[in-house]
């Protein structure tokens, strides 16, 4: 049985990491990825790289079920502002807005948005 149904679909945006943070010798940057219900408009699943699991799993219960057909990102981007003091804030809080940019890109204009074929 599939886990996401044929409305879902796989976002991700990615920003520069603060340099004197352990995360960035690894990674040099936060990727964050969604995975969102395009006609409900819900975060189903969440991802992000980061070195410690809490710091990920923190994130993913503040992001899965937020609902961007309702809500702007702002709502969002202000939660984790408030909820989440780690270093990397800043990094996720670009990310996210990238990511709700493709999104309302994507919701605009589904049929023309371009496609990465491997």
């Amino acid at each position: 049985m599939n886990k996401y149904n044929e409305n879902c679909i796989y976002f991700s945006a990615y920003a520069k990491l603060p340099s004197d943070m352990p995360s960035a010798t690894v990674y040099k940057a936060v990727d964050v990825a969604v995975i969102i219900d395009t006609k409900k408009g819900t975060i189903e699943e969440a991802s992000f790289t980061l070195l410690t699991a809490e710091s990920a799993e923190f994130l993913k219960q503040i992001i899965v079920g937020y609902n961007f057909n309702e809500n702007s990102v702002e709502p969002l981007i202000k939660s984790i502002r408030e909820r989440y003091l780690g270093h990397a804030q800043k990094a996720i809080c670009v990310a996210l807005r990238l990511l709700y940019e493709k999104y309302i890109d994507w919701k605009n204009c589904p049929k023309k948005m371009p496609s990465t074929n491997v």
